[in-house]
């Protein structure tokens, strides 16, 4: 009985650890199968099993595709069955992806973040009116708290209606206008109250609560 013992150290590497040790067996009966049409019935099982490991999957379009694929992979591309859809090939298999085309965006002022560069843009497209008014003093007061964020100090109105004048190409110009954007510990406070508001939903209060050791026992 222990001559007959197998440990993982002595069996073969699994191609695909995930479906375990009997489907990998149950490919490799499916090689020794010389006869064709027993070998696709056997084929069909096997699929049929794997698709029962995974039945979360079921609902994927290429979910069937994808259990032909890895049976293929499995069989270390040797299996010779009668599949409804391509067979993949190791060098298709090995073949590695096209790079992603990643935006190249080197803001001059990256603590306004790209989706302000994006506001931007489109209140520029926007007809004169007020709600193209509202809509650019909402962006400075955004750009107001986007500065503080980085600098905890405080900024003047005329630093963010200049990176504003700047940001959008000289088409919005608030310089010379009586606009005051919101004051300074307004933003912050809102911010401060926001976080005390998370941290109390998360873990309740910031105070940690020691327990000294008189009135314990000792023993």
């Amino acid at each position: 009985m222990i001559e007959q013992i197998e440990y993982n150290t002595e069996r073969p590497k699994l191609i695909i650890p995930e479906y375990g040790r009997h489907i990998q067996k149950m490919v490799d009966h499916a090689l020794s199968i010389e006869d064709r049409e027993e070998r696709n019935k056997i084929a069909k099982s096997i699929i049929a099993v794997m698709g029962n490991l995974n039945p979360h999957l079921r609902d994927v379009p290429d979910f069937q595709p994808m259990l032909w694929d890895q049976l293929f992979i499995i069989s270390d591309f040797k299996l010779d069955v009668d599949s409804p859809y391509d067979k993949p090939s190791r060098e298709e298999l090995m073949e590695r992806p096209e790079p992603l085309n990643y935006p190249q965006n080197f803001p001059k002022y990256r603590f306004y973040g790209n989706n302000i560069k994006r506001m931007i843009d489109v209140a520029v497209t926007w007809e004169e009116g007020d709600k193209k008014e509202g809509l650019i003093l909402t962006i400075a007061n955004h750009m107001k708290k986007c500065f503080l964020n980085w600098n905890k100090d405080t900024v003047e109105d005329d630093v963010i209606f200049n990176h504003l004048f700047e940001l959008s190409e000289g088409k919005i110009n608030l310089k010379n206008s009586d606009e005051d954007l919101s004051n300074a510990s307004a933003l912050l406070k809102n911010k401060k109250r926001y976080n005390s508001t998370n941290s109390t939903s998360n873990g309740g209060s910031n105070k940690k609560n020691y327990k000294g050791n008189r009135g314990r026992k000792r023993y």
